[in-house]
């Protein structure tokens, strides 16, 4: 947590080391000596009064920015915040491009300006430099129009740097926190503010240049002097343009990938950094993720009580074989836990293992509900519930990811070597889930008490089955229970 807070720290400072670069030693520097004739006393007090306002500004920036950044420092450096102080620090983090425009047009603009204009004033006053008084005013205009536009690229790029540490206190946060409708810097203003600032930055600064141009009478051609100047008017234009067309161009490609995820099925909210109109498209976006989760949670209740109602129905009907799906199911988990399944495909089987024997619903009741030993015309009609159970399942209109539960359900009752129904598959021809689902329903059959005979011995049944790996049950399932079992 405190080394995201210096990372932060260090990329505010680097951006405001460029950004200082950029605007008074490039931009201010090529427009003091290259616009002006000086001698070369009068350049080396110039750089004298830059470097003495700029330390002047750098200590009030100081100053400002310690106050400005004091709630996150709070928030990092304590073990366990307050709710208030997580508050603060979740407010504070969104302002903190605002508050950066603020130092720049304040104790920036102020701290450099006025300690320069009197001294420049008073070394012109005792003639070490040779220029009109007037100068001084222009200078003002330069200064407030370099700033403004060296607080607009700040702007952005504290924008950006700011957003790891929003996600950071929300994720850390005990209640989910939210600046909804209040906007700091709409993107009207912020649209409006750069358009202006864009456009009329150029104008105003070639005027400004060339009017000190004019009134100095340089002797430099025209045309190299013009070069120059309109090469740093057209850098930050240019750079102001693409920092605000990324600002919007973010944001709308972070939703448009994050709607593409909920269209594949991935339902993941999004960190919601912005603090204009964004902000509510972000908590718009979230609410209709967490609406798609209710709905598929919904869902999901009712194929459980579908399927639990049909294997309710099943058992209802042979009250002799009541608890058996449930128990097949229960072993079939077990058996597919044991063999590493995924959890989606625990859940297909589970689905798979409760419907088994639903196609028995088919069956007439004084064949399923015989006691005595069944003719062969009755057990054909009874080797005819798995196909009858995978018909009722695809006409019930089945989700497609669920339609991998029909297999199991129509050939949980062929043998591995090929002699058993409705099919005649062999080895791996059968589909997985019948495979498995054969060795955890024949268990269950041999140890479960009917009306005709009493349920044999664990001990028998996991002999059966040990026999009968490879002929009849898959060895590799088969083995499984009978391992299960005997660790029991």
């Amino acid at each position: 947590m405190v080394e995201l807070f210096h990372q932060f720290q260090k990329q505010i400072l680097f951006n405001y080391i460029i950004g200082s670069i950029i605007a008074i030693f490039g931009v201010g520097s090529v427009f003091i000596f290259h616009t002006l004739n000086l001698t070369t006393n009068e350049v080396l007090y110039l750089l004298m009064v830059m470097i003495f306002s700029g330390t002047v500004m750098v200590g009030l920036e100081i100053r400002s920015y310690k106050t400005h950044i004091q709630p996150l420092k709070r928030y990092f450096y304590t073990e366990a915040p307050t709710d208030q102080q997580v508050n603060e620090a979740f407010l504070t983090a969104h302002r903190f491009p605002l508050l950066t425009l603020q130092r720049i047009l304040g104790p920036h603009l102020l701290g450099l300006s006025i300690p320069a204009s009197i001294v420049t004033f008073g070394l012109i006053y005792h003639n070490f430099i040779s220029l009109p008084y007037y100068y001084i005013f222009y200078a003002w205009c330069g200064a407030i129009l370099i700033a403004v536009m060296h607080g607009l690229i700040e702007f952005y790029l504290t924008t950006s740097a700011v957003k790891a540490v929003i996600q950071s206190i929300s994720n850390r946060a005990r209640v989910p926190l939210s600046i909804e409708g209040k906007f700091f810097l709409s993107i009207q203003q912020k649209l409006l503010m750069s358009s202006l600032l864009i456009a009329v930055f150029p104008v105003c600064l070639f005027l400004l240049a060339a009017q000190i141009r004019t009134t100095d009478g340089g002797t430099s051609t025209y045309w190299s002097w013009a070069s120059v100047i309109v090469g740093v008017i057209l850098f930050l234009s240019i750079y102001g343009t693409l920092l605000l067309y990324k600002s919007i161009e973010q944001p709308i490609n972070e939703l448009r990938e994050n709607l593409l995820k909920v269209k594949q099925g991935q339902l993941e909210t999004m960190d919601n950094y912005y603090s204009d109109e964004f902000s509510n498209l972000v908590s718009g976006f979230n609410l209709m993720v967490s609406g798609i989760k209710e709905r598929d949670k919904e869902n999901e209740q009712l194929l459980e009580s579908f399927f639990t109602v049909f294997a309710a129905t099943l058992d209802a009907r042979d009250s002799y074989t009541a608890g058996h799906t449930n128990r097949v199911a229960d072993y079939s988990v077990e058996i597919a836990r044991k063999a590493n399944f995924s959890i989606e495909q625990i859940d297909l089987l589970r689905k798979a293992a409760l419907l088994h024997d639903i196609g028995k619903i088919g069956v007439r009741d004084e064949v399923l509900l015989k006691d005595g030993k069944l003719t062969d015309e009755e057990f054909d009609q009874i080797k005819l519930h798995p196909t009858i159970g995978a018909n009722i399942l695809e006409q019930v209109g089945l989700p497609k990811h669920l339609l991998a539960i029909v297999p199991g359900v129509k050939y949980h009752h062929e043998r591995y070597d090929g002699n058993g129904y409705p099919e005649g598959l062999k080895g791996e021809e059968i589909p997985l889930l019948g495979r498995l689902i054969a060795v955890a329903d024949a268990f269950d059959a041999m140890t479960s008490d009917r009306p005709y005979r009493k349920g044999m011995p664990i001990a028998k049944a996991l002999q059966i089955l040990e026999e009968g790996k490879g002929t009849q049950w898959d060895p590799y399932f088969a083995s499984i229970l009978i391992e299960l079992q005997k660790e029991m």
